[in-house]
């Protein structure tokens, strides 16, 4: 009986009710006629004090950062930068595509709004230059997985929430998976334009001026995510502070500097920053009464022994758990799978001596694989609405990237050492 709100979610989200009111509408139902123990103006309460978190506060504020950023022409920057770095390459534009998505990561921060922005800006200029739609597609999708990796991710904040960890570290963990699943698309990428014959879009490399040139124009653009990881390296600011200091920095960019942003461009970035917030924070407060049911069950506990008694080899156990959430992730849309399964598992590795961090990095690069494997990866279906692929089209095109990413996932999860680096270097 204990199990029956864990069911009632998961037939909730598969009936297309919203994640947020699945996890709510299973509480309720729980602390209404299995528990009357717990009155349910009490679990109304704990839905309210679960939003008075100050380093909730950062979730607007890295939002509406985003939001502004794109407004502000730092977006159309990067691009400039990627294309000068990886344009005279085989499969040019599809290596741009990768660069852009890494250095989006400190900008939107989201997967959806990175596969969003570049099926609407790449993926028509790929066709034009020869590469097939669904090819253009897959990529694009794909690389977007790289963005939440990036710090800072929206995702890395959540996870931090719920495992009581240090949103720099995660932040901090971030850059080194990030860079090795860029990696792993890019020699996918060259492997399949050189058999295929895609051109670079660039004929030739760029020269050190032209660089230099670019590097220079783009510096306040790439500055920002360095910048923010820098500020809580050396205690500067707090998380939440340098989500404030991302939307101050970013439009003063782009009034002063870039020139880009204008007065009608205020309405567009405060609609995004409401329906950014206001659709994770609903999940989150949602999930923290959930999560007060599981613990008033005291069933990540029991999970945790009977997972122990499958094995206490902490390798093996990664194993096992990256088979689980490579399986949810095909199934739930990543927030609601972290969201959902991160307060069940961490308990399990922190008792085998696996570092939090460590693990929530393994469980963000997890579900960003998930988003774009079938039959319900989000940004598949994101970047399917925008560029009108088949799904069918798009599915035959993504299963090479799929490959990278699992490898990815496999030095993620067994070279802790490279993952710990940064966190490790910030005490």
């Amino acid at each position: 009986m204990a199990y029956i709100p864990v069911i009632i979610v998961f037939l909730l989200y598969f009936s297309s009710i919203p994640i947020a009111f699945a996890l709510f509408g299973a509480s309720i139902f729980y602390f209404t006629f299995f528990d009357a123990g717990m009155p349910p103006e009490f679990v109304l309460q704990k839905f309210v004090t679960a939003t008075a978190s100050f380093p909730l506060l950062a979730i607007p504020f890295f939002v509406m950062a985003g939001s502004v950023m794109n407004y502000s022409g730092i977006s159309a920057k990067l691009m400039m930068m990627a294309d000068v770095l990886t344009g005279h390459m085989i499969g040019g534009m599809a290596q741009v595509n990768v660069v852009l998505s890494t250095m989006m990561g400190g900008v939107s921060g989201s997967a959806n709004a990175d596969a969003a922005m570049q099926s609407k800006i790449l993926v028509p200029q790929m066709e034009q230059r020869g590469y097939g739609k669904a090819f253009s597609s897959a990529i694009t999708a794909a690389s977007s997985a790289i963005s939440p990796v990036i710090p800072p991710g929206i995702t890395m904040i959540i996870y931090a929430l719920i495992a009581q960890v240090s949103v720099g570290k995660m932040f901090a963990a971030g850059y080194v998976p990030g860079i090795i699943m860029a990696a792993s698309l890019m020699f996918t990428v060259f492997l399949i334009a050189k058999k295929r014959g895609y051109k670079p879009s660039r004929e030739s490399r760029a020269t050190k001026k032209e660089i230099g040139l670019q590097f220079i124009d783009s510096i306040w653009s790439l500055s920002l995510p360095f910048g923010i990881i820098l500020g809580l390296r050396f205690g500067l600011f707090t998380p939440t502070e340098a989500g404030a200091i991302a939307v101050l920095a970013s439009a003063l960019i782009g009034l002063f500097i870039y020139k880009e942003l204008k007065m009608e461009h205020i309405k567009p970035i405060l609609k995004d920053t409401i329906y950014g917030t206001g659709t994770v924070v609903l999940i989150i407060v949602s999930a923290s009464v959930f999560g007060y049911y599981l613990n008033w069950e005291r069933i990540p506990q029991m999970l945790t022994e009977q997972l122990l008694l499958i094995t206490e080899n902490k390798w093996v156990m990664l194993a096992l758990l990256n088979l689980f959430l490579l399986f949810i992730g095909m199934f739930l849309e990543g927030g609601a799978a972290l969201i959902i399964v991160a307060p069940l598992v961490v308990p399990v590795v922190v008792k085998l001596g696996v570092d939090p961090v460590h693990f929530g990095m393994v469980m963000i690069v997890n579900i960003m694989l998930g988003g774009v494997t079938p039959p319900f990866g989000s940004m598949m279906f994101t970047t399917c609405s925008v560029t009108k692929v088949p799904i069918g089209d798009f599915v035959k095109e993504i299963w090479p990237f799929i490959i990278a990413l699992l490898v990815s996932l496999l030095i993620v999860t067994y070279f802790p050492s490279l993952i710990m680096f940064l966190p490790n270097l910030m005490g």
